[in-house]
């Protein structure tokens, strides 16, 4: 069982809307689990017998392409969801970036549970348009934009999410190195640490270790990123 009011990402997460009995009542159907880093917790095109709220660590999505190879196709952060409520099979592998920690629901008492408490579908469907609008710039990104507007855009968002979590107002550290980066945007390494470097000479980042990045100039690396 989970303790819901000692959650650290509790103010952010779908359970937000719950109050003291209804969150009691959530608390129990939950069970708290570690995901080391490499470790997958949902397989592609398999029934999903689970729901989860991500609350600490990175993992990522990933789809399986015809000729075999595999594509980053989003990330998840402390707070966001995992899990399809209201459905089987998924669409994506969920393997854990960086070492993490969930807090698991079985899926079909999750149903039940949200199906009783229509403010918790109302945040589960709000949700479910942001990570709709996130895959619609996730595919532009992928896509249409060269490698300097990949590599800014990335790190902007990057900024977005850790940034806030880090309780830094421009300086943030990623929890990848930058292999995985260049696997994220479909880039090489040499050109993702080929635009990094650029960004780092022309004053705009400062990258203070492998993982670290400040970010001195963010109107310049919101044109860069178009």
């Amino acid at each position: 069982m989970s303790n819901c009011q000692s959650c650290p990402v509790r103010g952010r997460a779908i359970c937000a809307s719950l109050d003291g009995d209804e969150l009691a009542a959530f608390s129990r159907m939950a069970r708290h689990q570690r995901v080391p880093a490499g470790h997958t917790l949902i397989w592609e095109g398999e029934d999903v017998p689970l729901i989860a709220n991500v609350i600490g660590g990175v993992l990522k999505l990933v789809v399986a392409a015809a000729d075999g190879r595999e594509q980053i196709v989003g990330l998840v952060f402390p707070s966001d969801f995992i899990g399809r409520p209201f459905g089987k099979e998924s669409p994506y592998r969920v393997t854990a970036l960086t070492d993490a920690e969930v807090c698991i629901y079985n899926r079909n008492s999750f149903d039940a549970f949200a199906a009783a408490h229509p403010h918790l579908q109302h945040k589960l469907l709000r949700r479910t348009l942001d990570e709709l609008d996130r895959a619609r710039y996730w595919m532009l990104l992928l896509g249409r934009k060269s490698a300097s507007q990949k590599v800014a855009s990335f790190l902007l968002e990057m900024s977005d999410r850790l940034a806030r979590l880090d309780r830094k107002e421009a300086g943030f550290e990623l929890p990848f190195g930058r292999q995985q980066i260049a696997d994220i945007l479909g880039l090489t390494i040499e050109t993702t640490s080929r635009q990094l470097t650029r960004l780092r000479a022309d004053g705009i980042v400062d990258l203070p270790s492998r993982r670290a990045v400040v970010i001195h100039d963010r109107g310049a690396m919101e044109r860069m990123a178009g």
